[in-house]
């Protein structure tokens, strides 16, 4: 690639409908570039754009296990199916995403390309002495696959605050106090504000039943927290052996994980000592590079 390169962030406003569909992939196609590198939930957009010079990345097919029918249908053409075969190449987080892209579609495996997540460097090494009295629990994202419910059973009885990340239902609160648990809710935080919440915390808890790949894994190994996450794919392989595997669907198994991460001092320095590691792997200059490649290749 060239030695100076001219990059730009172009957002894509969320709007509602066919209508609204139309619009952006209107907005985008007069607004291309030498490359046009898609992220986030508009995958759509590539339909419109010049597929030769068009890069998708697509982070989960979790919208798919909401929606049944001609929904689902709809949805799998017009933010899977058409995107992929429209974009000159695709990206995914994690094999589990392009296991499940494959099976979705007809994108041939030959142009699915697993680059991880990058970590931002501001995630950075920031010690702190445990809280033994009453120790900082961080829960990240409340949306049904979080499994807020599952970590509040886990919690009861457990000498603990814990701050969650997200905005609850009125379920979630439900549960949350039934069980006695102490906690804070957050909303609508800006960048810094998240950074802050993880280096407040003593634990970071991401028990999910589903993700794509599982950033707050190795944002918490990044800080510097030991962190208690799901033994499933790909949260196993995001975490490399830096954080301790609990079944997100057994409550008594997510109490263990965490009790073991509150009690035994020894392995909670192991985790972390590992997350250092593991954080490491996800370094942004390594993974821009790949990305350059993928340019690169576009471009010939």
């Amino acid at each position: 690639m060239p030695d100076s390169v001219v990059m730009r962030s172009v957002y894509c406003r969320y709007r509602r409908g066919l209508a609204g569909l139309l619009y952006n992939m209107v907005e985008a196609r007069t607004r291309q570039s030498d490359i046009n590198h898609i992220t986030g939930d508009i995958h759509y957009l590539a339909i419109a754009l010049d597929r030769q010079r068009t890069l998708l990345t697509i982070h989960d097919c979790v919208t798919l296990q909401h929606l049944r029918g001609w929904r689902r249908e709809l949805a799998r053409l017009m933010w899977y199916e058409w995107p992929t075969r429209c974009a000159g190449a695709v990206t995914v987080d994690s094999e589990r995403t392009k296991a499940e892209l494959l099976s979705c579609t007809s994108c041939p495996e030959s142009r699915i390309t697993v680059v991880p997540v990058p970590l931002s460097p501001e995630f950075r090494p920031s010690r702190k002495a445990f809280s033994e009295n009453e120790p900082q629990l961080l829960q990240v994202g409340t949306r049904e696959n979080k499994n807020v419910e599952n970590v509040a059973r886990a919690l009861a009885g457990v000498q603990c605050h814990l701050t969650i990340v997200g905005r609850l239902s009125g379920q979630q609160v439900s549960v949350l106090e039934s069980n006695g648990i102490h906690y804070t809710a957050l909303a609508d935080l800006s960048d810094p504000e998240v950074l802050e919440a993880y280096r407040k915390t003593d634990i970071v808890l991401f028990c999910s039943t589903y993700e794509g790949f599982g950033m707050p894994i190795i944002e918490a190994n990044g800080i510097g927290r030991p962190v208690v996450t799901s033994d499933i794919d790909p949260l196993r392989d995001t975490a490399g052996g830096a954080a301790c595997l609990v079944n997100p669907y057994e409550v008594e198994s997510i109490r263990t994980g965490i009790r073991r991460v509150i009690d035994d001092a020894e392995y909670r320095e192991e985790l972390i000592t590992r997350g250092f590691a593991n954080a490491a792997r996800f370094d942004a200059a390594a993974i821009a590079k790949r990305y350059a490649e993928l340019y690169e290749r576009l471009l010939t």
